[in-house]
């Protein structure tokens, strides 16, 4: 007769683990960040290292002098992951300086004041990228023309495609637009061999698309969040384009900018992203509303990492309102 063991849950396992999620997105980002290479050059390669070497080591330093922490954390890769893509989100120009304060911030302040991996409120990558944003303005709105492959600091700047948008709305010039590079160019990073400037990650929406299939495929997300984002702000781009023209056609709208980064890497974030698929078609629309208000109507022609965490506020409220009935209990 064989004998009965009795543990603890979780009594069934898979192949799922923080780590691989991790490593799984870092992967996914490799394409993007290829692309961002061979664009920017040396700044890019400058910035994202610095980003994930802060990152790690305040992690390190918070868990072992702060928190007294004996558990190594630094190795289930979010740490990296959120260095890297604090990095993608700067331009490629800012000193080290200025990238260590918003590793700082990303890490100190949005992920390890509350607790950790898991405990966050707001996505740190996010946080630190605001807070850069909030302090340090011009260095933050200072974007390199790609191209300069040996060039950092010293790089030559020029507007974005969002920068274009928001000045023919302001001053209502409709010619204005007549500098914007086309959706095609925007999407296959055309438009970079023609003066467009931005983020390190923006440059190339096919290799964050690239990114997002394999996500997709391995099953590390799922498709409701970047969908609904995407399709909101098109949606709604393209209504406000229908009535008055001033404001850019909706295919050139989510190619520009770091929507497309914003929706398939940031907003995705599991902690600080609703649970059920129905919380995040939620999550998502609203994230795309709020792009598009900001986008414009507000101070800054980028509108989705303000978006994104005014959201995650909002995340704890949509779990709420959505979540499952308990099994066994019955409806009203």
């Amino acid at each position: 007769m064989s004998k009965l063991i009795v543990s603890l849950s979780p009594h069934a396992h898979g192949s799922d683990s923080v780590e691989r999620n991790m490593y799984g997105v870092m992967i996914a980002l490799v394409p993007a960040l290829l692309v961002s290479f061979w664009f920017f050059g040396i700044g890019s390669v400058i910035v994202c290292l610095s980003s994930v070497a802060a990152c790690v080591f305040f992690e390190w330093a918070i868990n072992k002098f702060i928190l007294r922490n004996p558990r190594n954390t630094i190795l289930d890769g979010s740490a990296a992951l959120t260095g890297l893509l604090l990095g993608m989100n700067l331009p490629s120009n800012l000193p080290i300086w200025i990238i260590v304060i918003g590793a700082l911030f990303a890490i100190g302040v949005a992920k390890m004041t509350f607790g950790g991996l898991g405990q966050n409120i707001f996505n740190p990558a996010l946080v630190g990228r605001c807070a850069l944003l909030v302090a340090f303005p011009a260095q933050m709105t200072s974007w390199p023309l790609p191209g300069q492959l040996l060039s950092y600091t010293d790089a030559v700047t020029g507007a974005t495609p969002l920068a274009v948008m928001q000045e023919a709305i302001k001053t209502g010039n409709l010619a204005a637009l007549d500098k914007l590079p086309d959706a095609m160019s925007l999407l296959l990073a055309d438009s970079a061999f023609h003066g467009g400037a931005g983020t390190i990650g923006e440059i190339c929406d096919l290799a964050l698309l690239a990114g997002l299939a394999f996500m997709l495929w391995r099953k590390i997300i799922t498709w409701h969040i970047p969908v609904s984002i995407i399709g909101t702000v098109f949606v709604f781009s393209g209504i406000l384009h229908l009535v008055n023209p001033i404001y850019a056609d909706p295919f050139v709208v989510i190619l520009s900018g770091g929507l497309m980064l914003g929706a398939i890497f940031m907003a995705t974030d599991y902690v600080t992203s609703p649970m059920t698929p129905k919380g995040q078609i939620i999550y998502g629309v609203c994230i795309g509303l709020l792009t598009i208000v900001i986008r414009n109507w507000g101070a800054y022609p980028e509108g989705m990492s303000f978006a994104i965490l005014i959201m995650n506020a909002f995340t704890p409220l949509i779990n709420n309102y959505v979540k499952p009935q308990r099994f066994g209990v019955k409806g009203n």
